[in-house]
């Protein structure tokens, strides 16, 4: 194994652009979940997303463009998870598993027309001054605008739910959503809005798989991302700064298997491929045997108001 062909400047930087995806699905469901719904069809989004995104950046040669169409429809698909789970009441669990099974679905309906297509590229923000540092320049600044955008989202919902009247209220509603409307707060139209958010967040992370991680359109390439997404809110303990973490980490070790499949580890390449699933699993082994960890009380409960 040859462990110097691994440049550490572009492994940071991938790790960076390997992470991306997955922390945009997770803060928007960590937003979700904190409402007290479960939305398990993250990964459907996500492919919604991917093919919206892509489709629409071939047709009109504008990433940005594709960015905004993948968080618009994700967000507009979610609607259909929002309208059967809170005013027909259905399963949240059966009704997120459909949700995934009709985006994969569709999305291989729709991209098959752009099958061995290459999406526009999504140009680079070298940031002034700080892109042209030694080693850390390239390593931290001189990526495409969603990544700080990612990097933005994470702050601004911690400050949302920190410090804004909002934010209080929309917690209230995941931990006693019979408390929340008994104080007057409309609880299903806060669900709903949560829920699109984070259908849009999801949408924005299929996208940058389909248009610049991976700059083409295959189908099912969201490959379990979003069910990554899914365990590292549970991993995060449902705290944006610690979801940043989890979506780093996992990055990290998506993008640490590809080096090592390329320095010619001696370990089976299946072995390396299923290693960001096999340490999602453990990790989420070893929060459950933690018992209480910090999530919202209504978390998964349908919500039906008596008067």
């Amino acid at each position: 194994m040859d462990l110097s062909s691994i440049n550490p400047i572009l492994l940071v930087a991938s790790i960076m652009v390997s992470a991306t995806p997955i922390l945009l699905a997770a803060i928007g469901e960590m937003v979700v979940e904190k409402a007290g719904v479960l939305n398990l069809g993250v990964e459907g989004m996500m492919i919604i997303g991917a093919v919206t995104g892509f489709a629409t950046a071939v047709s009109t040669g504008s990433p940005f463009l594709g960015f905004l169409a993948a968080a618009i429809a994700s967000a507009i698909f979610s609607m259909a998870f929002g309208l059967l789970t809170q005013f027909l009441l259905s399963n949240q669990v059966a009704t997120g598993l459909g949700l995934w099974m009709i985006g994969l679905g569709v999305s291989s309906l729709v991209g098959k027309s752009y099958e061995g297509m290459k999406s526009p590229p999504t140009p680079k923000l070298d940031i002034p001054v700080l892109s042209d540092l030694p080693v850390v320049g390239r390593m931290l600044f001189s990526h495409d605008i969603m990544v700080y955008l990612s990097l933005l989202l994470v702050l601004g919902v911690w400050a949302f739910l920190k410090f804004t009247r909002a934010g209080l209220i929309l917690r209230a509603v995941g931990e006693s959503h019979d408390s929340a409307h008994a104080l007057g707060y409309k609880v299903v139209l806060i669900r709903l809005a949560a829920i699109f958010f984070g259908g849009a967040c999801a949408g924005l992370g299929g996208a940058y798989i389909s248009l610049v991680r991976v700059p083409q359109w295959t189908e099912g390439m969201t490959a379990g991302i979003g069910w990554i997404a899914l365990a590292i809110v549970v991993f995060a303990s449902w705290r944006p700064g610690r979801v940043l973490i989890g979506a780093y980490l996992f990055g990290g070790i998506n993008v640490l298997q590809l080096n090592l499949q390329a320095a010619g580890a001696n370990v089976p390449v299946a072995l390396l491929s299923a290693s960001p699933f096999i340490v999602t699993i453990l990790v989420l082994v070893i929060i459950s045997a933690r018992g209480h960890h910090g999530a919202p009380a209504s978390l998964g409960r349908p919500f039906h108001a008596t008067t």
